[in-house]
């Protein structure tokens, strides 16, 4: 039966005469496989060369300011080191990226950047769910001078956003009437507003086959991690079992399949991510956002999966069922079908516990906490110094939240790390 090792092993035969380079901005995108001519270019960092020095096949550029993949596609020695007709996989594909990878004759891996863009922006977004924009909450689109106050809050958003920050909170006729003024014909997509929690999860297309992965609740605008009502700041995988109905779950599995097909059929390969809100009045659920592209919970969702199947390794007397020799983690997986390998029954590895949170950058100056907890995998610092991007990411391997918005003990003490 076709398992992990078989898989890296038909993704080496693969990349045998032509090498693969996942160049990222933040290393962590990319730190989910370990192969033969899998290479990955970012920025270096202290954590990115703690990495490298366990892998030779990572390449650290030192700059004096961190560049974005696009900069790093061009950067001098970048350009040297990919050949001709190598692979290249990015986080998230552009126009720019796709002009310099045709320049220089590398053959990128990632689904075309006018589709994903396509998906992902509010607007067109509606059109390209067509029958599907069933499992939106109530909403409609219009120029902003045009909407009127309806009595009550609403969710504005505009085309385009990342982490929350096109989504907006409307809760009072002034700030409506201020953003009326100040953008007075741009296209903005008004919604119901709906109070519950947030869940989210990886999948991958894969030949004809949606592999749905494993759902986590999606941590959002906690205090001190961020200043946004609307931010995600985190995934817990543990919280999910206790909040969701077996119902639920049907629901979202039947929401991620259809859209997962309609992506299929349009030509999509790989990783997209759908975030999904529960009514808390009703228990219904709703799509909120497609993510056309890997999303950021990929890499450590994958390093759980591959912890998990070495703890059953060393349990011989626990086991997922027969079936658990034919499964993968979501990295390989969306590795996998960009590549073009045959889908042979493989199947996503379950994960039911392990939480990461993200400190960003605030208008209060917060420093990087020292938490000596045994559940704390890692402490991840970036160098960022805009509000809302990243300051820490800390990765554990439990849940850290009791119920929706309350951490537990554990999360706590995070918090508490992060206040001192």
């Amino acid at each position: 039966m076709p398992n992990s090792n078989s898989l890296i092993k038909a993704v080496e035969k693969r990349l045998a005469k032509r090498r693969l380079f996942y160049v990222c901005r933040d290393i962590e995108r990319a730190a989910g496989l370990r192969a033969k001519n899998y290479f990955v270019i970012a920025n270096h960092t202290n954590y990115a060369a703690k990495l490298a020095r366990q892998d030779s096949n990572i390449i650290l550029i030192k700059e004096k300011n961190q560049l974005d993949t696009q900069e790093l596609l061009k950067h001098p020695r970048v350009e040297k080191i990919i050949r001709k007709n190598d692979f290249v996989l990015v986080f998230k594909n552009n126009s720019i990226i796709e002009d310099a990878c045709q320049k220089h004759g590398w053959h990128l891996l990632n689904p075309g950047a006018k589709l994903a863009d396509k998906i992902e922006s509010k607007i067109s977004q509606i059109e390209w769910l067509g029958h599907l924009a069933k499992y939106l909450p109530k909403h409609r689109v219009d120029i902003c001078q045009n909407i009127k106050w309806p009595g009550k809050p609403f969710i504005l958003q505009y085309n385009h956003a990342h982490t929350g920050s096109g989504t907006l909170f409307i809760n009072t006729k002034k700030r409506l009437n201020e953003l009326a003024i100040k953008f007075p014909k741009r296209p903005v997509r008004i919604s119901q507003y709906i109070e519950g929690p947030a869940f989210t999860n990886n999948n991958v297309v894969w030949d004809d086959k949606i592999l749905m992965g494993n759902i986590n609740y999606q941590i959002t605008g906690l205090a001190p991690f961020t200043d946004n009502k609307f931010a995600t700041i985190g995934n817990d995988w543990m919280l999910p079992s206790k909040v969701l109905s077996t119902k639920q779950i049907k629901q979202y599995k039947q929401i991620v399949t259809e859209i997962g097909r309609k992506l299929s059929k349009d030509g999509w390969k790989g990783l997209f991510g759908i975030d999904i809100i529960m009514d808390e009045k009703n228990g219904r659920l709703y799509l909120l956002e497609i993510n056309a592209r890997q999303p950021a919970s990929t890499t450590f969702e994958s390093q759980l999966q591959k912890s998990k199947v070495q703890s059953l390794k060393h349990a011989p007397y626990r086991t997922e069922g027969s079936g658990s020799r034919s499964k993968v983690s979501t990295f390989e997986a969306h590795l996998a079908s960009l590549l073009d390998l045959t889908n042979k029954e493989y199947k996503l590895i379950s994960v039911h516990d392990g939480a990461q949170i993200i400190q960003r950058v605030t208008k209060k100056k917060i420093k990087i906490p020292k938490i000596k907890n045994k559940s704390i995998l890692n402490i991840i610092a970036y160098n960022n110094t805009a509000i809302g991007a990243d300051l820490t990411r800390i990765q554990c391997s439990h849940g850290i939240m009791q119920t929706a918005n309350t951490f537990n003990k554990i999360g706590k003490e995070i918090r508490s790390a992060l206040k001192k």
